[in-house]
């Protein structure tokens, strides 16, 4: 004999404004829970906005390479000499970038001489540029802001293992409960299956990311990139299903009481 499970739609209106609203409350508490993770590991690599790099850098640690070298290598600016450009680029990957910033044994390849000559017409606060570029290199402290690289350390594995315990129990609730709601509404079944499935898996491929970026390999940050979108998406659909079968009208169904049709 089948057993289907109540439909969202049959019943009161009350019932169903109630839990519609219930529903938005627990997709609005996922999306805040992602805007929080977003601000607190963004900006770790100094770049604006979420970055993969902030992302391993929190898991699994790493390394931001110095800004400056990055520009250098991409050919700027345009009119540096070859021969200072190799002395910068010398001087970035070296494990001196401090002390030999200002060291005269270099000559004509001290760096502060080569930035001074060549970058402060533009990267200064008393340019006479038109637009003045972005960073100010005018003190020692701005240049090493731009120059070093930077390591981004992991967190603790006692904090990892503290929140996964925290948040994964909490967010499997919330993605079982608006599951067992989509399977209670009028769309087909096999599409609720296969979103409540995206979910599963991408909250299982977050969280098992998290421990395997920290304790294996940093590769596996794109589980949680990947895991993690897969999840957020997932639980945005299952309320989207459950909360049109309570709001959108048409889905009541016939009950046949002895031999007729009823509402």
């Amino acid at each position: 004999m089948k057993h289907d499970l109540p439909r969202l739609s049959d019943f009161g209106l009350l019932w169903r404004v109630g839990v519609g609203l219930l529903v938005i409350c627990l997709v609005g508490g996922y999306m805040v829970a992602g805007m929080y993770l977003k601000q607190h590991y963004e900006n770790r690599d100094e770049r604006p906005k979420l970055t993969f790099t902030d992302i391993q850098g929190a898991y699994a640690g790493a390394t931001v390479p110095s800004p400056m070298l990055g520009a250098l290598e991409r050919g700027h600016p345009d009119d540096l000499a070859d021969m200072d450009r190799a002395a910068l680029i010398a001087w970035l990957t070296s494990d001196t970038v401090r002390a030999d910033y200002e060291n005269f044994d270099l000559g004509d390849a001290m760096p502060a001489d080569v930035i001074a000559i060549s970058c402060l017409e533009c990267h200064s606060r008393s340019s006479a540029a038109e637009v003045k570029a972005e960073p100010m290199l005018d003190y020692p402290d701005d240049v090493f802001g731009q120059a070093e690289s930077k390591v981004i350390k992991p967190k603790d594995k006692k904090v990892l293992v503290a929140s996964i315990h925290a948040h994964l129990p909490s967010m499997a609730t919330c993605s079982l409960v608006l599951a067992l709601l989509a399977g209670m509404t009028r769309w087909p079944r096999a599409l609720v299956g296969a979103v409540v499935i995206v979910t599963a898996v991408g909250l299982i491929g977050d969280f098992g990311g998290q421990w395997l970026a920290r304790t294996r390999s940093p590769g596996w940050t794109w589980a949680i990139v990947v895991g993690g979108f897969a999840a957020s998406v997932g639980v945005g659909l299952l309320g989207l299903l459950a909360l049109a079968d309570a709001w959108l009208p048409g889905g009541r169904r016939k009950v046949r009481v002895a031999g007729d049709d009823l509402d």
